[in-house]
């Protein structure tokens, strides 16, 4: 059975909602969902709490999200590439949850395999962790971590064939696996899709944690920050 759906607006619109948590692979513009973001935006769900390592910048990725006044709150590693997402928090409009790049990549893990929570040293001691059960293992201090598990999970895949099964390209892979597993309900986009199906070697997420598929529509990969040296004749 194919898993291709005509349009990423067609995708989103048939399962966003006001109040949902929404996972959203990719590190900084790197390997994230250009084509659902924008859907996703175009939908004018509200309220959503917004999963993912950080919040892209200003005007791109989940930032355009952020223009839309659709996000209420966001759990994330990293968010200081986006003026923005700064002034609503200081406004007071965002809620903000800070979690430990490591702590938030296992919460995903935990949440696609179904672990509830876990123990981890990470942030025991500081803000991160107050108001969370602590533990003792082995003289070492813990805190406890529950599990993520989003309403919905948007991943960006390199390669992907009708059945749903991905295959991500070098670093574009990120955070995207686990968000793809995380999700209750999961959407790709693929830059290529096969007839066929992709190699079993070659598989890096399973069809079986993707609900549908959709063709990217948008192709330019932006830069956060672009560095260069000056050239050097021979």
């Amino acid at each position: 059975m194919s898993k291709l759906v005509d349009s990423a607006a067609q995708a989103v619109a048939a399962v966003a909602r006001d109040g949902m948590t929404v996972a959203v692979g990719g590190f900084g513009l790197s390997g994230i969902p250009t084509s659902l973001i924008t859907a996703l935006r175009d939908s004018e769900v509200k309220n959503l709490t917004i999963v993912s390592n950080n919040m892209g910048v200003d005007g791109k990725g989940l930032g355009l999200l952020l223009e839309n006044r659709q996000v209420s709150k966001v759990l994330a590693s990293y968010v200081g590439e986006n003026r923005l997402f700064a002034q609503q928090y200081l406004d007071g409009e965002l809620d903000v949850e800070f979690v430990p790049q490591g702590t938030l990549a296992e919460r995903l893990r935990a949440g696609g395999a179904g672990i509830p929570a876990f123990y981890t040293p990470t942030g025991a001691g500081t803000p991160v962790a107050d108001g969370k059960p602590e533990e003792h293992f082995d003289g070492v201090r813990t805190v406890l971590e529950r599990a993520i598990q989003a309403d919905l999970s948007l991943v960006r895949a390199h390669r992907a064939d009708l059945a749903g099964n991905l295959r991500y390209r070098l670093t574009a892979r990120n955070f995207n696996p686990l968000v793809a597993t995380a999700g209750r309900i999961t959407i790709a986009e693929s830059s290529f899709v096969e007839d066929g199906f992709l190699h079993p070697d070659d598989i890096h997420t399973p069809g079986i944690y993707v609900h549908h598929l959709v063709r990217s529509e948008i192709h330019e990969k932006d830069i956060e920050q672009r560095t260069v040296r000056s050239r050097v004749d021979a």
